[in-house]
């Protein structure tokens, strides 16, 4: 992932309603939601959402597919998880065994980072 990549989706993230919105979206997995859903699950006015829904769409946050007269919005989910691996990317770089530590204290996150290297995992 470019920084730049990386700077455009915490910007659109950085809205609380969108940061709702895609909770929701990764909460709904491959299933999605037509924009009307999500408008009353999160109780957002039709016309605030679509304005949120445009952005994250530009950002790549989000896909979406007309269905007839409506629209489903899906999470992209490989782009979140690309995100987080750029993010961890140079976790504790020089001191990895500190990294396994810190991994350790989080066990659900181990799939979502890189891996660590052999030996620093028995540290």
């Amino acid at each position: 992932m470019e920084k730049q990549t990386a700077v455009t989706i915490f910007e659109s993230l950085s809205s609380g309603v969108r940061l709702d919105v895609y909770r929701l979206l990764v909460r709904m997995g491959t299933e999605g939601m037509v924009a009307g859903q999500i408008a009353c699950e999160l109780d957002i006015p039709p016309s605030s959402l679509s304005f949120h829904l445009k952005g994250m769409v530009w950002a790549g946050l989000l896909s979406v597919e007309q269905e007839g007269r409506f629209q489903r919005y899906r999470a992209n989910i490989p782009l979140m998880l690309d995100l987080i691996a750029y993010l961890t990317a140079e976790c504790c770089a020089g001191q990895p065994g500190a990294c396994a530590g810190m991994r350790a204290a989080v066990p659900q996150i181990e799939p979502l980072l890189p891996p660590l290297p052999p030996a620093c995992k028995a540290k």
